[in-house]
């Protein structure tokens, strides 16, 4: 094997910007609902221009100011969207699911479930973002 010259060895590995880790791991993700998850995730990304996307928590997670919202593709049933800012106890909707003290669930079994409640998604993001700041 070739030896590294002193600047090779001093260089350090190219940190990837946000949205290129998300998308690394995206094109990684195996799910059988990864077409559902694309579909959420550009819901979420276009229902308001200050939520920005990273890698936490091993899972596309959104935020502004503060976190907000994180996929968790432990199920295989579904897509599952964790709320957990505490603002989101605030937005009453039938689609936000738990009793949770500081946060709420979501959840998608499919391509027209996504659909079906891509409106509602999105006022909720709306909402969403302005309480939590």
């Amino acid at each position: 094997m070739a030896k590294k010259t002193d600047q090779e060895a001093k260089a350090k590995p190219v940190k990837l910007s946000d949205a290129a880790q998300v998308e690394a791991y995206m094109e990684q993700l195996e799910h059988p609902l990864k077409a559902e998850i694309e579909a959420v995730r550009n819901i979420i990304k276009n229902a308001d221009p200050e939520i920005k996307e990273r890698i936490k928590w091993n899972a596309p997670s959104y935020y502004t100011s503060a976190d907000l919202l994180t996929f968790n593709h432990r199920l295989q049933t579904k897509v599952h969207l964790i709320f957990h800012h505490i603002a989101i106890v605030q937005i009453k909707s039938a689609l936000l699911e738990g009793d949770y003290k500081d946060r709420r669930m979501m959840y998608f079994t499919d391509m027209a479930d996504v659909e079906a409640k891509k409106g509602d998604l999105e006022e909720i993001l709306k909402t969403y973002t302005k309480l939590a700041g």
